[in-house]
C-alpha cells in the first residue's frame, strides 16, 4: 500500500494531518467505540492493522476522519479488508485516500486544480460495508453525497443511524 512518490500530498508531514480514528465493535448487542492511534490517519496499513486487532464476538469496523475533509470505513472480512472512501478527490491531496483507491484498484482522478474546484466529491468502494449491521448501502450513499457536511458530521450521521451516536460523540474533540 505504498504511495506514489511523484504525488505531492498534503499529509507528507504527519503532524499537519488532524482528525480522529475510531474502532467500533458490536458486542452482545451493544456498541463500543474506542479511539485508535493517530497513525491510522495517515497510514492505511496501520489503520487496517488496528482495526484487525479489535476483539469482539460481534462485528467490528474502523471509522477514520481526516482533516474533516473525507472519511474511510474499514471492515475486516474473510476475503480481506473491505473499504469505503467518502471522497475520491481527496486522493489528490492525501496519501491515505490515494492508498484506499489503490487497494480498490481505482485510479486516482486525473484533474487540474480548476477541474477539481468544479467537481463535487464522490465516494468509492463498498457502499454496502455496514449493510448487515443496519446501514443500507443507499443510505450510506446519501450520507456521502451530502457535500455540505464535513466528514465528522457525515460520520456522526452514520453513527446515529446505526445506534451509537452518543458513543461516537464522546470521542470527538471538544465533547
Amino acid at each position: 500500500m505504498a504511495s506514489s512518490s511523484d504525488r505531492h500530498a498534503r499529509d507528507s508531514d504527519d503532524d499537519s494531518v488532524t482528525g480522529i480514528a475510531l474502532g467500533v465493535v458490536q458486542d452482545g448487542g451493544s456498541w463500543q467505540v474506542m479511539r485508535l492511534d493517530d497513525a491510522a490517519l495517515t497510514s492505511l496499513d496501520d489503520a487496517a492493522r488496528q482495526v484487525r486487532a479489535l476483539r469482539a464476538e460481534g462485528p467490528s469496523f474502523g471509522l477514520v476522519d481526516v482533516d474533516h475533509e473525507f472519511f474511510v470505513i474499514l471492515r475486516p472480512g474473510p476475503s480481506g479488508m473491505r473499504l469505503m472512501l467518502s471522497d475520491a478527490t481527496a486522493s489528490l491531496d492525501y496519501d491515505l485516500a490515494a492508498d484506499v483507491l489503490d487497494e480498490l484498484n481505482v485510479d486516482v482522478p486525473d484533474m487540474t486544480d480548476e477541474e477539481l474546484e468544479d467537481t463535487d466529491p464522490w465516494g468509492e468502494g463498498d457502499m454496502a460495508i455496514l449493510e448487515d449491521m443496519g446501514l443500507p448501502a443507499g443510505v450510506l450513499e446519501i450520507i456521502v453525497s451530502e457535500v455540505d457536511l464535513y466528514a465528522d458530521e457525515q460520520l456522526q450521521s452514520v453513527a446515529e443511524r446505526m445506534g451509537f451516536g452518543d458513543e461516537f460523540e464522546r470521542h470527538l474533540p471538544d465533547s
